[in-house]
């Protein structure tokens, strides 16, 4: 046993002096972890100010009586990492870093065999600690790999420019005006985000056209025809964020048959968004 000095953010208390057990890669037995999906990924970006890619270099586990908030079947380690590269974020890195990271065991109590492998984290800087970090997430580092390194700047790129859309946090208000033809008419769905900005959904009928739909997150109308593509952040926004079902005092359709024709195209786009499929807890 042997004690480790380096305190990280949030849990310094927690690891002054604390005993901690060093890990082998050689003693590790491979665990299959689930491969993080586009929702997964982006939940990440989301809510970090720091994503870079690092090498593990050690791993030391913290006794499970000073892990609060340990799952059953995780366990906590103390990581010591070298920068690779800096994906997202403005605050200077040096080459060594450290943090607190929950892995899942297997059935003999060890963690993954990540030692000397890359990895991507996603962490918030620590005021006045140069190289030590706060993850977004008990869970918020993933094993690298070229394809999953693009993903993720593709989220990054779309997440930082000027018209990203907002995020979503439920409907404001929906309403179905019928048009002056038979089988004609549209849907407007109105967005709350969380910062305030302009969000919506307009579902059009025109007679002798296949139903369209669009979005928009601004005050410009919607793309009518081009809704959001699958894996995009616009698609994140909306398939991974927008309820279920609707208040019956956000549907300002002025009859019975247009209240229900809102409902209806609005279980429409929620059908062509499809799932918005996770694979972490």
């Amino acid at each position: 046993m042997r004690t480790i000095r380096c305190l990280v953010p949030g849990v310094a208390a927690l690891l002054f002096a604390l005993q901690l057990q060093p890990v082998f890669a050689r003693e590790a037995e491979s665990i299959s972890t689930p491969r993080p999906t586009y929702a997964d990924l982006a939940d990440l970006s989301d809510s970090a100010e720091l994503v870079l890619r690092a090498q593990v270099r050690k791993l030391a586990r913290v006794k499970d009586e000073r892990a609060p908030g340990l799952k059953a079947g995780q366990g906590r380690y103390f990581v010591k990492a070298k920068t690779r590269s800096l994906l997202a974020g403005t605050v200077p890195l040096g080459e060594s870093l450290v943090y607190l990271v929950d892995l899942p065991l297997d059935h003999r109590g060890r963690p993954p065999a990540i030692a000397k492998k890359e990895v991507l984290v996603f962490a918030r800087p620590v005021p006045g600690r140069p190289g030590e970090l706060q993850l977004v997430a008990t869970d918020a580092q993933v094993l690298y790999d070229e394809q999953t390194e693009q993903t993720v700047r593709a989220i990054l790129t779309e997440k930082l420019s000027p018209d990203a859309p907002g995020k979503v946090t439920g409907v404001r208000e929906i309403i179905h005006v019928p048009g002056n033809l038979a089988g004609e008419g549209e849907t407007q769905v109105f967005l709350n985000t969380a910062d305030g900005s302009a969000a919506s959904i307009t579902v059009q009928h025109r007679p002798g056209y296949p139903l369209a739909w669009g979005a928009s997150f601004s005050e410009l109308v919607a793309d009518i025809g081009n809704p959001p593509q699958p894996e995009t952040f616009a698609w994140y926004r909306l398939a991974c964020f927008l309820p279920n079902s609707i208040s019956a005092a956000a549907n300002l359709s002025s009859s019975p048959a247009d209240r229900r024709q809102a409902l209806t195209d609005y279980r429409l786009v929620l059908g062509e968004l499809g799932a918005c499929r996770r694979a972490r807890p």
